[in-house]
């Protein structure tokens, strides 16, 4: 994960002065890990540290510290004798305030700060390697605490997802994958009333009289789930897809839409093992047609394969 200055940013237009609670340490057992973070505001909050009773408490001391205004707060809790959770681990919370003032200031790739103001006046000689490291070569730190200075790296969704079509399956999934932090969502239709009134902010959407023109825009690593209201257009956006390239691409459909498809991709030059890279039915066709069965399904096919890939970097690496 790490600081997701975008979703601040959103909440703070929409809500005034925020705190951003986040797990700067742990020891032991936790309920999620270091650099997991939450918004909290007056009447309301976003994201989660880990449910229960430690994000329960630190809901409440963030909305107190908004009306004290007292601007960082760090807090250590065990989390069994304090709390009575079973993890039995303990839990450091770092709780900062955060306006529109404050965002101008914040780095959009690094974000490095002392949690102890008495703490040493430059950052740790580690910290400060690993951020030219990922400054010249791109290589990205885990959120982490040293000598009390707390680096995050800004989140940046890394996986780009197009979903081709608005109906009732693309809403689902919308509805599903728009929270997951690293698909960067693009939502495609032939026209804006497509589109329900209320779509997730970071989720973009793009009407396009002729879908099938954007693709050759697409990048070539990205994800596609095609499923719109016309076999023609999902065709074209088939042909078009292989043209271009893709990390994945999923269609829905019958068995016997995907043998027709599989013909006339054959009729247009796509070789069969171009073809065979299209994934259809998508999702579980075990848990049923409901378009919310169809996106849980979809979803958990795309945790699978992000869960492979980061696997096969650590083999690598």
């Amino acid at each position: 994960m790490g600081f997701d200055l975008q979703d601040l940013s959103r909440q703070i237009a929409a809500h005034g002065p925020v705190v951003r609670v986040v797990i700067a340490a742990i020891r032991g057992s936790s309920p999620r890990e270091v650099g997991a973070a939450m918004l909290v505001w007056d009447g309301g909050q976003s994201g989660t540290i880990g449910g229960g009773t430690l994000e329960h408490e630190a809901a409440e001391a963030a909305r107190r510290q908004l009306q004290t205004r007292n601007h960082r707060l760090q807090t250590t809790r065990a989390l069994g004798p304090d709390l009575g959770q079973c993890c039995g681990g303990s839990v450091t919370l770092w709780s900062e305030i955060y306006s529109a003032d404050d965002l101008g200031d914040l780095d959009t790739d690094i974000i490095l700060r002392p949690l102890d103001r008495k703490g040493a006046d430059t950052p740790p000689l580690a910290l400060r390697r690993q951020m030219g490291l990922a400054r010249s070569q791109g290589q990205r730190p885990e959120p982490q605490l040293s000598d009390g200075w707390f680096l995050e790296p800004v989140h940046r969704p890394d996986t780009p997802l197009w979903i081709w079509g608005a109906g009732h399956v693309g809403r689902a999934l919308v509805d599903v994958l728009a929270p997951l932090p690293d698909l960067d969502i693009t939502w495609v239709d032939t026209g804006p009333e497509r589109f329900p009134p209320d779509v997730p902010g970071h989720v973009t959407v793009l009407p396009a009289a002729d879908p099938a023109l954007l693709v050759s825009h697409c990048p070539e690593n990205a994800h596609h789930l095609v499923l719109t209201y016309s076999h023609a257009l999902d065709l074209a956006l088939c042909h078009a897809l292989l043209q271009r390239g893709f990390s994945f691409a999923g269609l829905i459909g019958s068995a016997t839409k995907w043998a027709r498809f599989r013909s006339r991709l054959a009729d247009l030059g796509h070789r069969p093992d171009q073809i065979a890279r299209i994934t259809c039915p998508i999702g579980d066709p075990a848990l049923g047609k409901h378009p919310q069965m169809i996106a849980v399904g979809v979803a958990a096919e795309l945790l699978r394969m992000g869960a492979t890939d980061e696997l096969k970097k650590d083999r690598r690496a």
